[in-house]
């Protein structure tokens, strides 16, 4: 009997449904039910129930999901049950700010090196995190075990750090630079363009 393949539109909505249960844990809510979960996520609660038996069967009829077992079983579908090694390259403001926020989360996802090729900002802090010339990249994913990599660089410059990103192998990254990005099929990227994001936002301001 095949594997259903899992589609990408369902493993994009299981961080949301993480984090709406890290919510009801946070509040000591210990079950809750699909229809609930529909109506806070303004979902189809079919539709939540059938992305989760994708993956087994998790919940009980009548009494729903038990929180704090879900938020695991999620953890450990996405991979979030072991420690995931990041490294950033550009440590510009945004760069900055991402690594700080990285820095006071709870998740094993962290940021761990820092890469910028501006010799002001070489052996500067983010924190903890030492930023380095990005001629030191490959060495430190290599070390340092890093799976993921985030681009925050001018997009004159995205698609060679995404290069070396790949050379280096990273597996999967994560770019803020706005251009197309070319990268080899085995490597995931995602795209988080913030200037289309905001641009597409004034259309509703009036």
């Amino acid at each position: 009997m095949k594997t259903p393949k899992i589609s990408e539109a369902v493993i994009r909505r299981l961080p949301v449904y993480l984090r709406y249960l890290q919510h009801l844990h946070e509040m000591n809510i210990t079950t809750v039910s699909s229809l609930d979960l529909g109506q806070h996520l303004e979902m189809n609660p079919a539709q939540i129930r059938k992305d989760l038996a994708y993956f087994g069967e998790f919940g009980r009829k009548g009494i729903g999901y038990d929180v704090e077992y879900l938020i695991a079983k999620i953890k450990q579908i996405l991979k979030l049950d072991r420690r995931l090694n990041v490294a950033l390259v550009g440590a510009g403001n945004l760069g900055t700010a991402l690594s700080n926020y990285n820095r006071y989360t709870n998740e094993k996802m962290k940021i761990v090196a820092i890469f910028d090729s501006f010799p002001e900002k070489i052996g500067t802090k983010i924190g903890t995190v030492k930023v380095q010339p990005i001629q030191e990249l490959a060495k430190t994913v290599k070390e340092q075990d890093v799976k993921i990599g985030i681009i925050t660089v001018p997009a004159t410059e995205a698609q060679k750090v995404a290069d070396q990103m790949v050379e280096a192998g990273i597996k999967g990254i994560l770019n803020f630079a706005p251009i197309t990005m070319r990268v080899p099929n085995h490597v995931y990227l995602r795209n988080a363009d913030l200037t289309t994001e905001l641009q597409s936002l004034a259309y509703y301001i009036g």
